[in-house]
């Protein structure tokens, strides 16, 4: 019954949209009438700046990081860990507080990452800082940064199990990111400004 309640919390936890929180809470526009529409750092960094871009990346984080270590303080195992993870991540994209429209879950999932395993998650953030500083397309650093994931999880784990759910946010990912996929493939992706 726990893990279950966990689920949820999780969930509800990852429906909260900072970006819409913060902007409201800083007088800024609403992140879905702006930019790309998407109520996610990258966005708000277009019309907020860096320091409100900063807060809602490291929410997002916290939305994902949370409900991870609590279920790992109740001792579930690092599939169930895994899935409450999942659950934080599904609630960003499909917040249910938002109409089911959210952000696109690459913080929620790093942070959910690096309170999983804090390597696999400190890999993700030098691959995707790596690939952001040669190539400046915040979009395809976190498509090349998430696809590589399930490899070192696993190499870090041994649990395929665990790695499946890897598997599955990493899908969901790219189906969230599936426009920046058009556009880079039509050279149209914004690059990240200095």
């Amino acid at each position: 019954m726990i893990l279950y309640f966990i689920f949820i919390t999780s969930y509800l936890a990852g429906s909260l949209s900072s970006a819409i929180i913060v902007c409201r809470v800083a007088g800024l526009p609403d992140p879905r009438t702006q930019g790309s529409g998407n109520p996610g750092a990258t966005n708000v960094l277009r019309f907020g700046g860096k320091k409100i871009a900063a807060i809602v990346l490291l929410s997002d984080g916290l939305k994902g990081a949370i409900p991870v270590l609590f279920a790992s303080y109740q001792g579930l195992t690092l599939f169930e860990i895994c899935l409450v993870a999942f659950f934080a991540f599904l609630g960003h994209v499909y917040p249910v507080f938002f109409h089911f429209k959210g952000g696109k879950g690459v913080a929620t999932y790093l942070g959910a990452l690096i309170a999983v395993n804090y390597l696999a998650g400190l890999i993700f953030s030098l691959v995707w800082l790596l690939v952001a500083k040669v190539l400046k397309i915040s979009s395809l650093s976190a498509l090349i940064a998430t696809i590589l994931s399930p490899f070192y999880f696993y190499f870090l784990t041994n649990n395929l199990k665990a790695t499946s759910v890897i598997c599955l946010i990493c899908l969901f990912i790219f189906y969230t990111h599936r426009n920046n996929i058009k556009r880079l493939i039509r050279g149209k992706e914004d690059i990240i400004q200095s």
